[in-house]
């Protein structure tokens, strides 16, 4: 089994909370193709609020995240001649299906570990999860050796983020590599799970209500953890909804 990453971009013209529910109303197609464990993302009117906590350069931005599991990567990939033939599904159906919801897709194979599983704000399937989800394209910081990244963020970064920030949720997709062409050249997709209010109040972001204090120190902190093994010029950042099938 392997995980894989699709970030999606929007058709020109179409307003967020349209192309949310046409996101959502494709996952019984998705899940026809192949897709299991099928988590859509997608920024919609729910998140509306959230525009001043977007960071990235990206024009368009990028409007959607969609993950899910398949037996094998290559099952995704179109072939360069014919398609081939693949158990329960045939190469490229499931990237095409995705393909017409979207002005463009970006497919990876990832690699998941959650340091923080999502025990407390749960939904029934296809329904929205509680709070929103700021997912996050990350590169390293210049000059920086991969061993050492990866010590930095899963070590050291991991410490911070939990304890300076009001999540219920952290879900960490390394890439391996990417599945399609032109595909922006992150090293990671991070979604990080947050209570709703956060979106408008750094003081619930920064598990800090009630001390102007602690807001202070929990940010400081956070910005020098990211500082230490980011390309901050470089990280694309949008809260989403999530809808788990």
């Amino acid at each position: 089994m392997e995980k894989i990453a699709c970030v999606l971009w929007k058709p020109a013209g179409v307003s967020d909370d349209v192309y949310g529910k046409e996101l959502r109303a494709a996952a019984p197609e998705l899940a026809q193709q192949g897709a299991m464990s099928l988590r859509i993302n997608v920024v919609d009117e729910h998140v509306a609020a959230g525009t001043a906590v977007r960071v990235g350069r990206m024009d368009p931005p990028k409007a959607g995240f969609v993950t899910f599991w398949l037996h094998e990567a290559d099952d995704l990939q179109v072939s360069r001649s014919e398609p081939k033939a693949s158990k329960g599904h045939r190469a490229g159906e499931l990237l095409a299906a995705m393909s017409a919801h979207a002005s463009r897709v970006a497919a990876y194979l990832v690699v998941e570990s959650t340091p923080l599983r999502n025990t407390t704000q749960l939904a029934k399937p296809g329904e929205r999860t509680p709070g929103f989800n700021a997912v996050t394209g990350i590169v390293p910081k210049d000059g920086l050796s991969y061993d050492e990244f990866i010590h930095r963020w899963h070590t050291e970064h991991r410490v911070v983020a939990l304890e300076t920030q009001s999540t219920f949720a952290y879900v960490r997709n390394e890439i391996v590599r990417a599945l399609t062409p032109a595909a922006p050249p992150w090293a990671a997709l991070v979604e990080e799970s947050f209570p709703i209010e956060a979106l408008t109040d750094q003081a619930v972001w920064y598990a800090a209500v009630g001390s102007p204090e602690r807001l202070e120190q929990n940010r400081r902190r956070m910005i020098e953890s990211c500082l230490a093994f980011l390309a901050l010029d470089r990280v694309d950042s949008h809260p989403m909804s999530e809808y788990v099938f």
